[in-house]
């Protein structure tokens, strides 16, 4: 049981205001409406990422030297915060391209694996691995993902209602090229 209350309680306070939950929110307060395939995408890459480093303990972080993911994940944040400007539509109803244009579930998907490679959260994941059962870190990581990503998304699909969509969009590219940047010092 404490395989599963440990993780739970320690990832849910790690991420809680984390830049996976403020992106989320944004993602789902530009795609209103959209909440289930926001939260499947979030959850399928979290099973993943945080799948990956439970399987492999301590040694994912050794495979991949952090500098090296941090300098992928700036590289990959900006990126899709440029996409995400340039696919902006114009007054003429043009179909939007790059970023935008992703599915709901997609964008979810590429945001939260992005940001959570190499992230704290997936580090502790690997490192409860090594202490507990990891089928019961696994569950109780996800779970914590979970709650906070479901919270997320439902506070920006709320809030989307009140905002000017095309400000949100700037807003969140702003966001996406910032912590891009951030990544490189931090």
């Amino acid at each position: 049981m404490l395989g599963f209350i440990i993780p739970f309680a320690t990832i849910a306070l790690a991420e809680l205001g984390d830049k996976t939950q403020i992106s989320l929110l944004v993602l789902s307060s530009g795609r209103r409406g959209n909440r289930r395939a926001l939260l499947a995408g979030a959850m399928t890459a979290f099973l993943l990422v945080d799948g990956a480093a439970v399987a492999f303990g301590a040694l994912a972080v050794e495979v991949i030297p952090m500098r090296w993911v941090k300098i992928a994940s700036g590289v990959l944040f900006i990126l899709f915060g440029l996409l995400s400007l340039r696919a902006e539509s114009d007054d003429d109803g043009k179909k939007s391209s790059g970023a935008a244009a992703m599915s709901p579930f997609a964008a979810a998907f590429a945001t939260v694996s992005i940001l959570e490679w190499g992230d704290k959260t997936q580090v502790a994941a690997a490192l409860f691995a090594t202490k507990f059962h990891p089928a019961a870190v696994l569950t109780g990581t996800l779970a914590a993902l979970a709650v906070l990503s479901a919270g997320a998304i439902w506070l920006g699909d709320a809030a989307a209602s009140k905002i000017n969509k095309k400000i949100v969009s700037r807003a969140a590219a702003s966001i996406f090229i910032i912590m891009g940047i951030a990544a490189f010092f931090f």
